[in-house]
């Protein structure tokens, strides 16, 4: 189940799919409504017949006219996306094409004009004219114009939509909408309703007898693992599976990705058996990968705070998306490492993401390149006190206060105006 969501969350972010898909229905339609024009004998004072009136050649005219300007209209929404994916690479960051990518107004554009194209080009070969009958489609053709009619719409819509969603702030809310959407989809479970086993001994499992190191086979990003395998083989095989990395660490081939521990004998075969269980790309992807999106939103403010753009406006924008995804996190119950089967027994010790991971990767970065920039320092600190009032578990207002710390020390070594940096101090022991 999980190969098969990585391959239709890849297919739905590539610019090809929904394309294709569009592309193969104005196919079956374009035969179809030319069939349908072969059973209906048009009589000249009929209804059908003011769908169009013309002789052959006006057919073959408007035809040809619509499959050019269609064409051509496909090129232009072409050349204005790659323009858009360039200026978003550029400002953003590379990390934001995939966002773009995954647009389906931007799909459905570009399949739209090219199927409009493909279904002229099969009406048009439909039309016939001998000495002695003729054969126009009056149906077939009176649609290609109501197509015609419906892509100058569209290519309005696409033009407003394309200007604005290049904006940074759309950008960061559209992020954080998705983010938050995965959160549920990665932590389903509330805080106080998680895995409430005790821990077990771990140096004992690995005392057992017979130990196997899984070997990965390739370089590149951990996508995503497939869990119901890797328990289904540990319960049949009677395993205990060490992951040594988490979805979006960075494995070199030949590198030690798990390791493998039972009281029976360890059966041949199974270092191929569990590597299939893991997805290796060469890019991060959100589908398991908790920090990615935070990142994309962290790459976003420390593009906006770099000496050649210099715009705080958008990194505190970055800042407040953060804040609203960190307050989600302190109510959902991150996975334990410890899996157990139906039998209640151990058979998966995960590398499962943390809490202070997340706000590691969400405020570090920033942090660094915001020295020297007191408005989102303060607003960075504001943050923090905010996320304060939704912890409710220790060890998160621990890694909240090490955050505070860390940003008032780094206040004290770089803010020059004395107010500043007394604005931050009540911020700091409002928080203390």
């Amino acid at each position: 189940m999980t190969r098969l969501r990585y391959i239709w969350e890849e297919l739905n972010a590539s610019f090809w799919f929904i394309p294709t898909l569009i592309l193969v229905f104005s196919i079956v339609a374009a035969s179809a409504f030319v069939y349908t024009d072969h059973l209906i004998d048009y009589s000249p004072s009929g209804f059908l017949e003011h769908l169009f009136s013309g002789s052959v050649d006006s057919a073959r005219r408007i035809l040809t006219v619509i499959a050019g300007a269609m064409i051509g209209v496909a090129g232009t929404v072409f050349s204005i996306t790659l323009v858009v994916l360039t200026l978003a690479s550029s400002q953003l960051g590379a990390r934001m094409l995939r966002n773009f990518m995954y647009d389906r107004l931007n799909q459905f554009v570009l399949g739209t004009y090219v199927s409009t194209f493909v279904y002229c080009l099969m009406v048009l070969s439909s039309i016939s004219q001998d000495d002695d009958s003729y054969f126009v489609p009056v149906i077939s053709v009176f649609v290609a114009i109501i197509l015609a009619i419906a892509g100058i719409m569209l290519l309005i819509v696409f033009i407003h939509h394309i200007s604005v969603s290049i904006h940074a702030n759309k950008v960061i809310s559209d992020i954080s909408d998705s983010l938050l959407k995965n959160i549920d989809k990665l932590f389903p479970d509330e805080l106080g309703y998680g895995n409430t086993r005790p821990v077990p001994d771990v140096g004992a499992i690995k005392k057992k007898s017979n130990r196997a190191i899984i070997k990965c086979l390739r370089s590149g990003y951990l996508q995503s693992v497939d869990s119901d395998n890797l328990m289904e083989l540990s319960r049949k095989e009677d395993l205990v599976i060490f992951l040594n990395f988490k979805p979006g660490g960075y494995v070199v081939k030949d590198q030690i990705i798990s390791e493998v521990f039972s009281d029976g004998e360890i059966k041949e075969g199974i270092s191929e058996k569990i590597n299939k269980s893991f997805i290796i790309g060469k890019i991060r992807t959100p589908i398991q990968d908790a920090e990615f999106s935070i990142q994309q939103m962290a790459e976003i403010a420390c593009r906006a705070l770099s000496p050649g753009i210099n715009d705080p406006f958008t990194a505190i924008s970055c800042i407040d998306s953060l804040t609203a995804v960190m307050c989600r996190m302190t109510s959902v119950s991150f996975p334990s490492p410890y899996r157990y089967d139906d039998d209640d027994k151990l058979r998966i010790i995960a590398n499962s993401p943390s809490y202070g991971e997340m706000l590691d990767a969400a405020f570090n970065q920033i942090r660094n390149y915001a020295e020297g920039s007191p408005a989102v320092i303060i607003r960075l600190m504001d943050s923090i006190v905010t996320i304060n009032k939704f912890v409710n578990v220790d060890e998160q207002k621990k890694e909240l206060l090490i955050h505070a710390e860390i940003t008032m020390n780094s206040a004290e070594n770089t803010f020059k105006e004395h107010r500043d940096l007394n604005a931050l101090k009540d911020r700091f022991l409002t928080l203390r």
